[in-house]
């Protein structure tokens, strides 16, 4: 037991350091693109995951974050210095007045230029992290969430490869059901459906930071060796291997929050460490004929070897 606890110990702080990595390089970079692939390198996470982990240890997404940054930057030039607002709304990433002029009220509560000649003012707004742009200044440290922790339910479960035939989706993740309806009839028409075939989803982007229409997503079945790829069908492996596995109860919308918790608050205090494929979520009821609160989702991380 005592062990366990430091490895589970030296792996918060791995994570943490991973992260703290990510965060400085953010701040040093703040003009810069800060594409998710440069970002997971940075903290030697598959861009597959980072995301997830980012976003349940420092409690924000990885756009969210940068975002306010740039706006608390934005806040200190407004008052510190004389630029024009318009030069500073595009320092901070916006590419007229008015999208800058509308987001940084909703952060501050007052239009730039209000802010600018009011008395006083914080130019920091609330972070789950604690985590603020202060120029000339290094972050050293930030705050994780220990929310639900106490109640999640994770297995770790060693699974086969599984062959599926899949369709890819590519667009937002809210019209994959358009994808489903191809699929299923194709499969149902030559016996495939039914038995103990798998209903399950590979979902490969982050719809915070790629672009709605890019955003891809394998809809599969598990099938035999029988099946052959035709058409818009094709086949792939699901790698097998060790995968943290916990069940989300709820509409699919609110599956990233429990991606979050799951990887960001109840993985860096495992002892496990994330393999380099895609999560997948299997579906273990129809959501044609259940109701959102009632679906039943399993969500499968894969890990680096634990035996």
């Amino acid at each position: 037991m005592a062990f366990e606890r430091t490895t589970n110990e030296a792996t918060l702080r791995d994570y943490k350091q991973r992260m703290l990595r990510v965060l400085l390089h953010i701040q040093h970079h703040l003009d810069d693109p800060l594409s998710l692939d440069e970002l997971a390198g940075v903290a030697y996470f598959s861009p597959y995951h980072f995301h997830r982990v980012f976003k349940g240890m420092i409690g924000e997404t990885v756009k969210g974050h940068i975002r306010r940054l740039r706006l608390e930057r934005a806040a200190g030039r407004l008052k510190l210095s004389p630029q024009p607002v318009t030069r500073i709304a595009f320092e901070a990433g916006y590419d007229t007045h008015e999208a800058f002029t509308r987001a940084f009220k909703a952060a501050f509560g007052l239009a730039p230029l209000h802010f600018r000649s009011a008395n006083g003012g914080a130019t920091a707004v609330p972070a789950p992290s604690g985590v603020h742009y202060r120029e000339g200044t290094e972050t050293r440290n930030f705050k994780t969430g220990r929310s639900g922790l106490q109640t999640m339910n994770v297995q770790i479960k060693r699974i086969q490869p599984m062959r599926v035939a899949f369709m890819r989706h590519v667009g937002p993740y809210s019209e994959v059901g358009a994808t489903w309806d191809r699929l299923l009839p194709i499969l149902g028409k030559e016996g495939f459906l039914g038995g103990d075939a798998a209903i399950l989803g590979v979902c490969y982007d982050d719809p915070e930071v790629t672009p709605p229409e890019k955003i891809r997503y394998d809809a599969c079945v598990t099938v035999d060796e029988q099946f052959a790829p035709a058409g818009d069908v094709g086949v792939q492996t699901i790698p097998g291997g060790d995968h943290a596995v916990t069940t989300h109860i709820g509409p699919y919308h609110t599956l990233g929050k429990t991606y979050a918790r799951l990887l960001g608050q109840w993985l860096p205090r495992s002892a496990c460490h994330l393999g380099s494929s895609p999560c997948f979520e299997i579906y273990l009821n129809d959501p044609g004929s259940t109701a959102p609160e009632d679906l039943i989702t399993d969500i499968y991380v894969p890990l680096l070897s634990t035996r």
